[in-house]
């Protein structure tokens, strides 16, 4: 059974909680608090040399960091990969995009306001952070007024890594009310069955 190292806040581990979900992978959750140095640790820092969370643990001696990498190596042969090698390319795209334009600016903004609970501290670094989250928010905005989801109009591991955090952006400042599609597209990926909430402990 796979062992997922775990902050139950972190958009990046939820992730991969979200998709274990939908795939109907039974796991072991194991809580790892980065507040409490507990990612520093020389047992966790044996499992992982960059000391982050979420981590799978695959087998008692195979570990894999980085959360698109782990939606990448779960989503293998399943609906949520598809075959089409430019379908998979788009996905990568998105999934690039996502830790590049995206999670830096929104992640880092709710990490710092609703997470440290220091949004006095940042104030000035959030200015800059809040318009770059803008920025990503209006290219997906305009990207799902014209489809439904971001690869070949199917859910797909694209959609699990961009929603992950911009469905908790307002905790950020963001104001997601400013984008229709976006809140359209939450309500078809909250629609599916099995589908998990970020406070949910699976």
């Amino acid at each position: 059974m796979y062992k997922l190292y775990d902050f139950l806040p972190s958009g990046n581990s939820y992730k991969i909680r979200l998709l274990l979900s939908l795939l109907e992978i039974p796991f072991e959750r194991i809580d790892v608090n980065i507040l409490n140095g507990e990612t520093r640790t020389p047992e966790f820092l044996a499992k992982n040399t960059n000391g982050k969370i979420p981590l799978l643990e695959i087998d008692s001696d195979k570990f894999l960091a980085e959360s698109n990498a782990i939606l990448y190596y779960l989503s293998q042969e399943t609906k949520y990969f598809p075959q089409n090698n430019y379908a998979q390319a788009q996905i990568m795209q998105w999934l690039f995009f996502e830790q590049y334009s995206h999670e830096p600016n929104i992640a880092t903004a709710r990490y710092w306001i609703s997470i440290l609970k220091q949004s006095e501290k940042y104030q000035e670094q959030l200015k800059h952070k809040q318009k770059l989250g803008y920025a990503a928010l209006n290219v997906m905005e305009q990207y799902l007024v014209l489809h439904n989801f971001f690869v070949g109009d199917t859910y797909t591991i694209a959609d699990i890594g961009l929603y992950a955090y911009t469905h908790v952006a307002d905790e950020g400042g963001f104001d997601l009310n400013k984008y229709p599609a976006i809140l359209a597209w939450f309500k078809r990926i909250e629609a599916h069955p099995k589908h998990i909430l970020i406070t949910d402990i699976c």
